[in-house]
């Protein structure tokens, strides 16, 4: 018995070095053979043509491990392991797949076609996903043992080398965007919307109630550009949300004709009671919203926020004499754009006929962030509005010298959007600030910015009544004409560098509603953004 023993250790020590580099299979062989006597050496690698017999049982074998989840074993019967088994383990685990059967079709030389039904469960989702593959085997180069030849296109024939299959959530999830009665709102209908609606959906899809959809894709690998287009299979379709915004589809109609008249422009409009924005229109469909985010000189539409200051600090009223000289120097030599010069002016009258040399004459007696104080704490410009999508909120900057008397009249450093501005005028037709936005903060808790102080009665008062003589009598009568109710607004031509004209502005309200348009190089902001605010009013 003992001499058994030796001679058969000996025989696998041997069997060992004979069979290194000949494969696992012919080493169990030569083990196996070794135990019956002393002699045995051995087996030869196996070596031609595959059997159909053994075709057909490297494939079922290999089919059943996978089936049966036994990812290492299904892949040592290939003839690449590890790559094998982490792609079978991926199937399972990132592909989600909770169970896999397979039918196999008849052989084709070394070729095995098969059916696939795999149950994929995604979170709360479950789908049953069938397809066509198959797989080829080979003979292993060392071993001879029939082998699947590995590959990723064993797993789904639409895999590239490299690539894995992904089940996860789509990107965002489908969203009909309506307005503020419930009326869809799209892009064919509202060009102006092409860039709004997609962000809309994308920041306030899931809290509207979509659901993404789940889908199976092939990754990684060299993928040619614009080839991962299709998914391989839909678990979900998702489901979509409804978002209601603030918008209104009239006004939103009427916003589009009225910039559509030019080259450029831009416009906003607001409810002054509440906030919400009612439309943003823009001449040029381009993924930069100037309506919302624009960053330009206001020129004398500012001069409602100055105003305001000059009126709470008892420095002008309505009608006290205040003269509109041709020049005024403060730090420089200002001068008017408009023919609004009258040695005998009252304040409520340079306002209406928008004259800059009668502000400017008040520059002195106006502490250097005076402006910028009152434009934060009364109008809330600059205060981080929350409105849903971006928008740019204004700025007002501290500045002395020359510097703080070109701010009086919108220009110097001073920035706006046509957002900005029109809750300008809303905030005077309020009395108080109300931020402006689009999609109602509720939804997804938002904190919505808040003025430190509304503006004083007696201030709102007057500056009401002065913004209801400029669209009366003043520069804005011309492109008011026709409009009851409430009214009040401002003009304004700001000028640029280097541009031959200014750019016309135009900010004005009609009862609970406000609008405010630029025009770029429009010149006169009464003649060129005036009927672009007045046909918004006219809608709203």
């Amino acid at each position: 018995m003992r001499t058994g023993a030796k001679i058969a250790t000996g025989v696998i020590g041997a069997a060992i070095v004979g069979a290194a580099g000949l494969g696992a299979y012919n080493l169990v062989d030569a083990v196996a053979e070794g135990t019956s006597g002393a002699h045995s050496e051995a087996a030869p690698v196996r070596t031609g043509p595959l059997t159909p017999e053994e075709t057909e049982k490297a494939a079922s074998d290999f089919l059943a491990a996978w089936a049966a989840g036994n990812t290492q074993k299904a892949g040592g019967l290939t003839d690449n392991a590890e790559a094998a088994t982490a792609a079978l383990t991926g199937y399972r685990e990132d592909a989600h797949v909770e169970k896999v059967a397979f039918k196999q079709g008849t052989a084709d030389g070394a070729k095995v076609p098969f059916s696939v039904t795999a149950e994929v469960s995604y979170a709360k989702q479950r789908s049953t996903w069938t397809y066509a593959s198959s797989l080829t085997v080979v003979r292993g180069r060392s071993s001879g043992r029939p082998l699947v030849g590995w590959q990723a296109g064993v797993v789904h024939p639409r895999l590239a080398a490299g690539q894995t299959l992904k089940t996860d959530t789509t990107g965002t999830p489908k969203v009909t965007v309506v307005d503020r009665e419930g009326k869809e709102l799209t892009a064919a209908d509202h060009p102006s919307l092409a860039f709004v609606l997609p962000e809309l959906a994308k920041r306030f899809g899931e809290k509207a109630g979509g659901e993404r959809g789940v889908e199976v894709r092939a990754v990684g690998g060299a993928v040619a550009p614009g080839a991962a287009a299709e998914p391989l299979h839909v678990v979900s379709q998702g489901k979509p949300g409804t978002l209601r915004t603030t918008l209104s589809a009239a006004v939103q109609r009427a916003a589009e004709a009225a910039v559509s008249r030019h080259d450029d422009a831009s416009v906003v409009a607001v409810k002054p009671s509440t906030g919400e924005i009612l439309a943003v229109a823009n001449a040029k469909k381009t993924e930069f919203n100037a309506a919302l985010s624009g960053q330009t000189a206001p020129g004398s539409t500012m001069k409602v926020v100055t105003s305001a200051l000059l009126l709470e600090q008892g420095k002008a009223s309505p009608g006290k004499p205040l003269p509109c000289p041709k020049n005024a120097t403060y730090g420089m030599t200002f001068h008017n754009v408009e023919q609004s010069e009258n040695p005998r002016a009252t304040f409520a009258q340079d306002f209406a006929a928008s004259c800059n040399t009668a502000f400017i004459s008040l520059a002195g007696q106006l502490a250097d962030d005076a402006l910028a104080a009152e434009a934060r704490d009364v109008f809330g410009l600059g205060l981080d509005w929350k409105a849903g999508i971006p928008t740019f909120d204004g700025r007002v900057p501290t500045d002395g010298g020359a510097g703080k008397a070109a701010a009086m009249i919108g220009q110097g450093r001073v920035q706006m959007s046509p957002l900005a501005m029109a809750s300008v005028a809303a905030t005077v037709r309020n009395g108080s600030f109300r931020q402006p936005y689009l999609v109602d903060p509720a939804l997804d808790g938002r904190t919505l910015a808040r003025a430190p102080r509304a503006l004083s009665p007696a201030a709102a008062r007057d500056l009401r009544s002065m913004m209801r003589l400029t669209a009366t009598s003043g520069t804005g009568a011309k492109a008011m004409s026709g409009l009851g109710g409430d009214i009040g607004a401002k003009t304004g031509s700001a000028e640029v560098d280097n541009q031959t004209a200014p750019n016309g502005w135009f900010t004005a309200y009609r009862d609970d509603v406000a609008a405010a348009a630029v025009v770029p190089r429009g010149g006169h902001g009464g003649d060129s953004a005036g009927p672009v605010v007045a046909a918004v009013l006219r809608a709203g």
